[in-house]
């Protein structure tokens, strides 16, 4: 075909343009099949899980001394009830955990649930590990939840504040999807306990898509059964959100830069396919003086860019799948769901959208291309009009002291206005996407040291405890220590796991902490030349209205306001009957900072005022307090550990190490590492992503100034003739695209800066969380002003290759060029 064998020829001919077409398009392809595949898999994980195990769209809690076993058969038939199982009876009781060749134990509250086997047509339990129990005294535990870091098969669990102590052997370990249980036993076992009267149904409906329709479902269910029957329901879709808090996150500065590389993609495009009609315009008059018609001139100019965004968009995809690898694989190994990888809907659609938005900009300039006669397009010739930069040209002459090839180059790009504007465009979008990225970092960075707490409380001195508590952490519902987020719907982000009790090292004593032994830790702290801070910390967790899972509690025995949590809103608790919490607590709670809560356990209240709210991702709700306030609502409980800051400039592990000589092998001593995984793989992708971004831009500025150079080839031999050095043609070529960049640099700073002030509020959302103003105000002005030299350094660098060409043209090649 004529068309093709054109298309062909310009190919050839015009190879810079095709790579620079190749790569912008592999930039946006990548970028977008990221941003899209994350936003896509973000609740993939729970998504597959939820229908292999056929999960519980509603959890009921029953009282069967209400509700018959007649009564609770018909809920199941029901109009919109699809599937049903229970009742399953359940008790409430405290469970003592031993670990083989560890001593002491840990004290933890845990419903067991009765069941005689892991299947049904509802909530289909995964066994990880172990078997099922087969008789009375041996349990099944959740691979996540309340203490699941200590329990293996083989543990022996007692069952403390029951009649006998009797003790459970765990004889294996299951999952369920929407986490309807935290142990399972044999359903003799809870009547050998005594029971509690309650029970546990689970069903799904046929209809329950939206939290409505659930209200509509429990509503029915509820209707059914006697007058307070019904104690209790939990909705899947709280686990589905707690699922998507794993990449929620992330996705919205992905999208942004996604976004940034389609725009830049589309005007590089313009920019290109524009240029090639400029350039090629007399080739247009010869293809047409031989029989071309316009819609032939079209296709072959299209085909031009078409064939390099195909390679490009197929390179596109695959680097895309590449750099969603991490965050993906982390997520799938959380739910046991095998990998996950980038839909394959998304690696067609992406690169077919991207395609067709391709030639849709090409196809412009094109059509421009297409109506031109013949006549016209010979006559025309590739050079701008005299008239376009005539009067910069003068002006800039006149400016004194500035060499001439200076302001030549800078006069040059008020001959192409239009070209100016796209590559000041273009620019612009790289420089903003390096001011955006400069800015992510640094916030990841404070994000991650502020809930790692590395900088501020290196090490904790481990104590007994009297009745050492599971507490659990930010985003695990209800399972590690604070921000260890172990489990399913733990947060993106997470503090340093609590080594006695998330870590699923062996359990500290059960021995009660003396007076005497507290002095000896705080005599051997003293001692030690690095110790600037130490605080008492006790963990608790206490049920209160409004919490479906328990409030995690933690109190200080002193001053903490040094251990470095992030303040959001208000300030740091300062006395008794004062807390501060985090952002979750205040979302399911309906509270503010200013409010009173009342707390109670064990029939003791107390109120206290929430006076802060800290930085803490996640989807579990914890209170910060001191001692005195804890002890108004359960007396009696020894600190757990001692928080340690040091002075600056002292080696952590050789404090660490000594502190540990000193104290002996009954105290043991930690040191917090901040090592997070997630974090590491993030910041390692904006760092691509910006490079990407200032990479396209760079090609865009390299495009315009090999047209600008070929346009103005008889030029460049004129000069060169009468005595323009390479030096002199090289500066010119650099000068002719330094002024736009000083200008898209300038503008990028407030754009980017703005960006910033968006995305990054968005992102502590999609994590549960309100963000700290050190997480906001990132920028320096000295860290600005170099920031808005980027726009410079990507022309500069843009234009280096093609004014080193530039300058090795020989005088005579570039006047016979014309």
């Amino acid at each position: 075909m004529p068309a093709v064998r054109a298309a062909r020829g310009g190919l050839a001919g015009r190879r810079v343009q095709a790579v620079v077409i190749g790569l912008v398009v592999l930039a946006a392809t990548a970028a977008s099949t990221l941003a899209l595949g994350l936003l896509v898999d973000s609740s993939a994980p729970f998504d597959h899980a939820f229908t292999a195990q056929h999960g519980a769209q509603v959890a009921a809690q029953v009282d069967t001394s209400k509700a018959s076993a007649a009564r609770l058969a018909a809920t199941t038939r029901l109009p919109g009830v699809t599937a049903a199982s229970g009742p399953f009876p359940e008790t409430t009781v405290t469970a003592q955990i031993s670990t083989p060749g560890a001593a002491g134990a840990l004290l933890v509250p845990v419903t067991l649930t009765g069941r005689t086997s892991p299947g049904g047509p509802v909530d289909d339990l995964t066994l990880t590990s172990g078997r099922w129990a087969r008789t009375t005294g041996e349990v099944v535990w959740a691979s996540s939840g309340q203490g699941s870091g200590l329990v293996q098969p083989g543990t022996q669990v007692t069952l403390s504040g029951v009649p006998g102590s009797p003790r459970l052997t765990v004889v294996g370990t299951a999952t369920s999807v929407t986490r309807t249980g935290q142990a399972w036993v044999l359903p003799a076992e809870i009547a050998a306990l005594g029971g509690s009267g309650e029970a546990q149904m689970l069903y799904r409906f046929s209809s329950a898509g939206s939290s409505t329709a659930v209200s509509a479902d429990v509503a029915a269910v509820r209707a059914a059964l006697p007058p307070g029957a019904l104690l209790g329901t939990q909705s899947y879709l709280t686990a589905e959100q707690r699922a998507a808090v794993q990449i929620a996150p992330w996705v919205p500065f992905i999208v942004a830069f996604g976004v940034i590389a389609l725009v830049m993609s589309v005007l590089i495009v313009v920019n290109v396919v524009s240029g090639a009609v400029v350039a090629g315009t007399r080739r247009i008059g010869v293809l047409k003086s031989i029989g071309f018609t316009p819609l032939q001139v079209v296709a072959a100019y299209v085909l031009q860019v078409a064939v390099p965004a195909v390679a490009g968009c197929a390179a596109g995809a695959v680097c895309g799948n590449l750099l969603a690898t991490p965050l993906l694989s982390q997520n799938a190994q959380v739910y046991g769901v095998g990998a996950l990888s980038v839909p394959l809907w998304v690696d067609v659609a992406v690169p077919l959208a991207l395609l067709g938005l391709t030639v849709v900009a090409a196809l412009l300039p094109a059509l421009r291309a297409g109506r031109m006669s013949a006549v016209q397009a010979i006559a025309t010739g590739r050079a701008p009009r005299p008239s376009h930069g005539y009067l910069a040209h003068r002006l800039l002459g006149r400016v004194p002291a500035v060499p001439r090839a200076v302001t030549l180059g800078l006069a040059g790009p008020f001959a192409r206005p239009a070209r100016t504007f796209v590559t000041l465009a273009a620019i612009l979008f790289g420089a903003v996407a390096v001011t955006f990225g400069a800015g992510l970092g640094t916030s990841l960075n404070r994000a991650q040291a502020d809930l790692s707490l590395a900088q501020t409380e290196p090490v904790q001195v481990q104590l007994g405890a009297n009745e050492p508590r599971l507490v659990p952490g930010p985003g695990s519902g209800s399972g590690s220590g604070p921000g260890s987020g172990s489990g399913p719907g733990s947060g993106p982000v997470r503090r340093r796991s609590r080594p006695a009790v998330a870590s699923g090292a062996a359990p500290v004593t059960a021995a009660p902490v003396t007076a005497a032994q507290q002095r000896a830790v705080v005599s051997a702290l003293r001692a030690q030349p690095g110790t600037l801070h130490y605080v008492p910390e006790t963990d608790d967790q206490l049920s209160v209205p409004g919490l479906a899972d328990p409030l995690s509690v933690v109190s200080f025995g002193g001053d903490a306001s040094w251990t470095g949590y992030g303040v959001v809103t208000g300030r740091w608790y300062s006395g008794r009957r004062e807390a501060d919490v985090n952002t979750y607590f205040l979302t399911a709670t309906g509270t503010v900072v200013g409010d009173t809560y009342t707390l109670s356990s064990g029939g003791r209240q107390t109120t206290v005022r929430i006076v802060g709210e800290f930085f803490d991702p996640g989807n579990s709700a914890v209170m910060f307090m001191s001692s005195a306030t804890l002890a108004a609502v359960a007396p009696g409980l020894a600190p757990q550990q001692y928080d340690v800051g040091v002075r600056p400039g002292t080696n952590v592990q050789a404090y660490a190490n000594a502190l540990s000589a000193a104290l002996g092998p009954s105290f043991p001593v930690s040191v917090t590492v901040d090592n997070s995984q997630v974090f590491t793989a993030v910041l390692g992708l904006v760092a691509v992503l910006t490079v990407l971004l200032m990479a396209v831009a760079g090609l865009g500025v390299l495009n315009t100034v090999v047209l600008q150079i070929r346009e103005r080839v008889h030029d460049l031999g004129v000069f060169k003739a009468v005595g323009m050095t390479p030096g002199q043609t090289i500066a010119m070529v650099v000068c002719s695209v330094t002024g736009v960049g000083v200008l898209a640099g300038v503008i990028a700073i407030p754009a980017g800066v703005a960006l910033h002030q968006y995305v990054v509020p968005v992102m502590g959302h999609g994590a549960q969380t309100d963000l700290p103003p050190s997480l906001l105000s990132v920028y320096r002005p000295g860290e600005l002003v170099l920031l808005a030299l980027s726009g410079l350094l990507i022309a500069v660098a843009g234009a280096l290759a093609p004014a080193g060409w530039a300058a090795r043209t020989r005088t005579a090649f570039a006047l016979r060029a014309e």
